[in-house]
């Protein structure tokens, strides 16, 4: 689905694509591909998680891959979508709240942390506030399709810096504002 509400799995798409990441197998909870990026001590293994749960139970997937797999949450970085931010703005942080999204509020429950990274992809806001659920949900536009695509694209670059090069370097490169009137492609 092309939704607002899953940027963040179009981003990890990317990221599959680009780094030929391998299947884990998957379970009712998630779907995961692992990458080794890098050569000699620089080397890393890269985990890539998709939840099938509803994005507001997005902690059951993580806390199932934690248990599985081990997870030290310094090194989880979330890649969502943001009402609150303008169309094609990226924030990155180092930790801190779910800002109301139900899926980080989620997550921050199941692993009783708040201190992962997270890149939040702006979507735009909802005309009314009692349209939010809808808004998320539905698709973007055919003409805002190509810069939703080019957007998706920095923050796949923004997460490759994260891996590489730690938050710091990647929320001075990839943090960026959108003006108000280029806010709406």
């Amino acid at each position: 689905m092309r939704t607002r509400h899953n940027v963040g799995w179009r981003v990890v798409e990317i990221l599959v694509r680009r780094w030929k990441a391998r299947p884990v197998p998957a379970t009712p909870t998630y779907r995961a591909w692992g990458v080794e990026l890098g050569a000699g001590p620089d080397r890393k293994a890269v985990d890539l998680l998709t939840p099938f749960t509803f994005m507001n139970l997005s902690g059951m997937a993580v806390m199932a891959w934690k248990e599985q797999h081990g997870l030290e949450i310094g090194d989880l970085l979330v890649v969502a979508d943001d009402v609150y931010l303008p169309m094609g703005a990226l924030r990155l942080r180092r930790e801190g709240t779910s800002g109301g999204h139900r899926g980080l509020e989620s997550i921050e429950l199941a692993l009783g942390s708040r201190d992962y990274s997270r890149l939040r992809i702006g979507v735009g806001a909802a005309e009314r506030s009692e349209a939010l659920g809808e808004h998320v949900l539905e698709e973007f536009e055919d003409e805002a399709e190509t810069a939703v695509d080019e957007i998706l694209e920095l923050a796949a670059d923004a997460v490759e810096c994260w891996v590489r090069e730690g938050a710091a370097a990647a929320m001075n490169r990839f943090n960026r504002r959108v003006p108000k009137e280029d806010s709406t492609p």
